[in-house]
C-alpha cells in the first residue's frame, strides 16, 4: 500500500499540472447511485498526467539529464512527453503497433518521440522496465512507486468530496490506477469497496484472482486500448490482492454502450477504458448504494467514437 504521506506530497508536487476534477452525478437508469470522476478533463486527457508529473518531478536532476523512456499505449506516453517538456528533456515512448493514432499524435505535439514496436516487444519493455537501444530514465507507466502515489491523488479528492462511498470502480490496465486510488481510501474510507474493471477481451486479473496466482490469459487487442492485458506484472499482483476487493469483467458491447451514454447523458468523450467503470456499474455488478466510477481518459481515434454513436462496437 502507498503511505498516504507520500500521496499528499505527490498531490502538493503536481498541483501545477494536474487539475483537480469534482465529482460529477450522473443521473440515469441504473441500480446504483452513480458519480464520475472525469480524468478526461486533465490537460492530456488522462489521469496519466498526474503519475508521469509526480514521478518526473521527483526524480534526480542528474538522472534526468539523458532524458525519459517509458513504455505507453498512448496515455501515459502524453504524461510523460508533458512532464518532460516542462522539465526541459527529451521523452522517447514505446508504444505497441495497436495504439491508436490520436494518441501518437498527442505525443508528438507534446515533443515526445514515438517508437512504434511489436506488441510482444512492448510488453518486454514493461516486463524489463527497459526500451533496449533507447538510454534515459525509465518511468514504469504501472509499478513505480512515484507514479502510483500521483495516482493516489484521485483518491483523496474523492474522499474529499464524498466521504465513504460504498464503491469505487476502476478499470485496470497494470494496476498502478488501482493501487494508488485504493490506498488512500483504504486509509480514509476502510469500507469502501475497491472494483477493478477489465474488458472481456483481456482480463488478467480477474483469472488470477480465480486461480490464486497470476495467470497468463488469451489477449485480444480492441478499441478498449487502455486497460486490459495478457498477465498481472508480478510486482503489481501483491499490491492488487492487498487493495482489490473484486475484479469485474464487462463486454465490449457494454463498454461501447457506457462510451455511448456518456456522450449522450453527459456530454463527455471518454475512450474504451474510459467507459469500463461505468459499464459494470449500470450492469449491476458494482452493487448498490454509492459507486464512484473512474472516467480514466478522453482519448479516442474519432472513427471508433462515431461508430459507437452510430449504435456500433468497434
Amino acid at each position: 500500500m502507498i503511505p498516504l504521506e507520500a500521496i499528499e506530497q505527490a498531490r502538493a508536487r503536481i498541483a501545477s499540472a494536474a487539475v483537480r476534477i469534482p465529482l460529477v452525478r450522473l443521473v440515469v437508469d441504473a441500480p446504483c447511485e452513480i458519480y464520475l470522476k472525469l480524468e478526461c478533463l486533465q490537460p492530456i486527457g488522462s489521469f496519466k498526467i498526474r503519475g508521469a508529473t509526480n514521478a518526473i518531478r521527483s526524480a534526480d536532476s542528474a538522472a534526468l539529464a539523458r532524458g525519459v523512456v517509458t513504455a505507453s499505449a498512448g496515455n501515459m506516453g502524453q504524461g510523460v512527453a508533458w512532464a518532460a517538456r516542462e522539465a526541459g528533456v527529451l521523452a522517447t515512448v514505446a508504444v505497441p503497433e495497436h495504439a491508436p493514432q490520436t494518441k501518437l499524435e498527442a505525443i508528438e505535439r507534446l515533443g515526445g518521440h514515438v517508437l512504434r514496436v511489436p506488441l510482444d516487444t512492448w510488453w518486454r519493455a514493461i516486463e524489463e522496465s527497459k526500451v533496449d537501444g533507447v538510454d534515459g530514465l525509465f518511468v514504469h507507466p504501472v509499478q513505480d512507486e512515484p507514479v502510483m502515489a500521483g495516482n493516489g491523488t484521485i483518491g483523496l479528492e474523492i474522499a474529499e468530496d464524498l466521504p465513504r462511498p460504498d464503491a469505487v470502480v476502476v478499470p485496470l490496465g497494470g494496476g498502478g490506477l488501482v493501487t494508488g486510488i485504493g490506498s488512500a481510501l483504504k486509509q480514509l474510507s476502510p469500507r469502501t469497496r475497491i472494483y477493478t474493471v477489465e474488458p472481456e477481451t483481456a482480463a488478467p486479473l480477474a483469472a488470477s484472482l480465480r486461480f490464486g496466482e497470476p495467470h497468463e490469459v488469451a489477449y485480444r487487442p480492441s478499441f478498449v486500448d487502455g486497460a486490459g492485458g495478457r498477465l498481472v506484472l508480478g510486482p503489481m499482483w501483491p499490491r492488487l490482492q492487498e487493495i482489490v476487493d473484486e475484479a469485474l469483467v464487462v463486454t465490449l458491447d457494454e463498454t461501447a454502450a457506457a462510451v455511448r451514454q456518456l456522450a449522450e447523458r453527459a456530454r463527455v468523450v471518454a475512450e474504451g477504458a474510459g467507459g469500463l467503470a461505468l459499464a459494470a456499474a449500470l450492469a449491476g455488478r458494482a452493487g448498490a448504494g454509492t459507486v464512484v466510477c473512474i472516467e480514466s481518459g478522453g482519448n479516442i481515434d474519432s472513427d471508433k467514437l462515431a461508430a459507437i454513436l452510430r449504435g456500433e462496437t468497434p
